[in-house]
């Protein structure tokens, strides 16, 4: 991972890292609260060698006592030391839990020797550190003194008697404080990374790219008022859900430019994507764009298109599949462009049969004679095998990816059906993503007039336009094909495709 995505973690999982900083705080703080306070008190000693003061034997006392010193540090946490203490004193401490209290430590290239003593007591404290000092100069008078007799060579003296301390040592609240920050800031981060290692739903394009490097045809940003108001013309004409439709059809132009069928699936992978709406949606913007449209609501488990336009459902795809009436009769207009509408009709127990039949093959030939585009709305590819068979049939498959509904094992069984069966992968649809956080997706785009033709959008496409060939850009800019908007002259293309076959 680069410095991205580890960004993208934090942004993702900011809440959590705040939160678990936050909480070290206040833990440091508790702690340092609840603590109780230890007063440290100190004293130093000078190690002297007794001499006549000649220079020679200044200096081989000054080294003898420098190599005494460290022999002297470690006697000061012995019974010989202690014992004294604790009698003088009448502690009720034995030797090995007073020597815990104590610390003595001398620096190097010195005969200086300082010895802490730490007590609840800042009073006590100093009375401990003043009669350890005492007893290690008597110590070391007793362990140095000749056996023949005679005075001690070595001379200890205290420089810098131990005082009560003013302030506590510890709790440290300031180190307190950075040290729960700190823990705080690494469990969050760890936590973060665990669990976007562990979170397989798919956010954003780079969770997309880990699966499939499928031509992103679209994003389509999660709209609150989209269940209310689901069509692409209940939104203003310049809004980003209706902008990010119109992108979608350009950018299905491109993948779909060297394509002789006409009829493209709309699917994913398991239900609440939002492929119905999408292919509504989409079905709208290529018909406000001039073509005629024919959407075609191919999920016969749980159509949606006829309660998205306010239409007659009970006579439609499988009324034309059964023979029982002629798709002349069956075709709905809908609003003011050539949109044409065949709703699923009854729901029949074998779904997968009749969208895999030969009927349905021929009907969708009748269409795709008839129509510029024809838009299918497929059920799920994973729960059952509908959109899988009927993708045969079709030019090509458009998948709708729901944001953080989708997990990218799922998006992998779905491309892997498609694929074993033949299916033509026309790109993806990123739907659902969030406008805040670390996936929110935003873009600018230009204020359109009321003159604006489906040649200013390709004009504004992907950058991917310029270096296309000449030929491919002509049949883009090209005008499409009319058609008459009155039902006669569909049913007479319909009729004349069925004489054909």
């Amino acid at each position: 991972m680069d410095l991205r995505d580890y960004l993208r973690i934090f942004r993702r999982n900011w809440v959590l890292v705040v939160a678990l900083a936050l909480t070290g705080i206040l833990v440091g703080g508790v702690a340092s609260v609840l603590i109780k306070p230890t007063y440290t008190a100190s004293t130093q000693l000078f190690v002297a060698i007794q001499s006549s003061g000649t220079v020679t034997e200044l200096q081989q006392g000054n080294t003898f006592s420098q190599a005494r010193v460290q022999s002297y540090v470690k006697t000061v946490t012995t019974p010989v030391v202690l014992g004294p203490v604790i009698e003088t004193l009448g502690l009720n401490d034995s030797a090995e839990q007073l020597a815990d209290r104590i610390e003595a430590s001398t620096d190097p290239n010195t005969v200086l020797i300082t010895i802490k003593a730490a007590d609840d007591s800042p009073a006590k404290a100093a009375a401990i550190a003043q009669a350890v000092g005492n007893s290690l100069v008597k110590a070391v008078d007793d362990l140095e003194r000749p056996q023949a007799g005679g005075t001690s060579p070595v001379r200890l003296s205290i420089i810098t008697p131990a005082a009560a301390p003013s302030e506590p040592s510890a709790p440290n609240t300031k180190i307190n404080l950075a040290l729960g920050l700190l823990i705080g800031l690494g469990l969050g981060i760890f936590l973060a990374i665990l669990r976007t290692t562990f979170d397989t739903l798919i956010r954003a394009e780079s969770d997309l790219r880990q699966v499939t490097d499928a031509p992103l045809l679209g994003r389509i940003t999660f709209d609150p008022d989209a269940s209310k108001k689901p069509l692409l013309t209940q939104t203003a004409t310049q809004s980003p859900r209706a902008e990010s439709f119109r992108q979608l059809r350009t950018n299905l132009q491109f993948a779909h430019v060297t394509g002789g069928r006409k009829s493209v699936l709309v699917t994913s992978s398991v239900p609440g994507e939002g492929k119905s709406t999408t292919a509504t949606n989409l079905a709208l913007a290529i018909a406000q764009a001039g073509q005629t449209v024919c959407l075609v609501d191919a999920d016969l488990r749980r159509p949606m298109v006829d309660s998205y336009l306010g239409l007659e459902r009970r006579a439609g795809l499988t009324t034309a599949l059964i023979g029982s009436t002629d798709i002349n009769d069956l075709l709905q207009p809908w609003g003011e462009d050539d949109l044409y509408v065949l709703t699923s009709g009854v729901i029949p127990p074998n779904p997968s049969e009749l969208l895999g039949s030969d009927e349905m093959k021929s009907l969708l030939s009748r269409l795709e004679s008839a129509f510029d585009v024809v838009i299918l709305d497929a059920p799920p590819l994973l729960p059952v095998t509908d959109a899988a068979v009927l993708s045969q049939h079709v030019g090509g498959v458009v998948v709708v990816v729901g944001a953080q509904k989708t997990s990218r094992a799922e998006l992998e069984k779905s491309l892997t059906a498609l694929g074993l069966v033949g299916g033509h992968l026309l790109g993806v649809v990123l739907n659902r993503l969030p406008t805040r956080g670390a996936d929110a997706y935003s873009y600018s785009y230009y204020s359109y007039g009321a003159s604006s033709t489906v040649d200013k959008d390709l004009g504004a496409a992907s950058p991917a336009l310029q270096s296309m060939d000449s030929n491919v850009l002509a049949e883009l800019s090209r005008e499409p094909a009319t058609f008459p908007r009155e039902q006669s002259s569909v049913s007479t293309a319909l009729r004349s495709s069925r004489q054909g076959n």
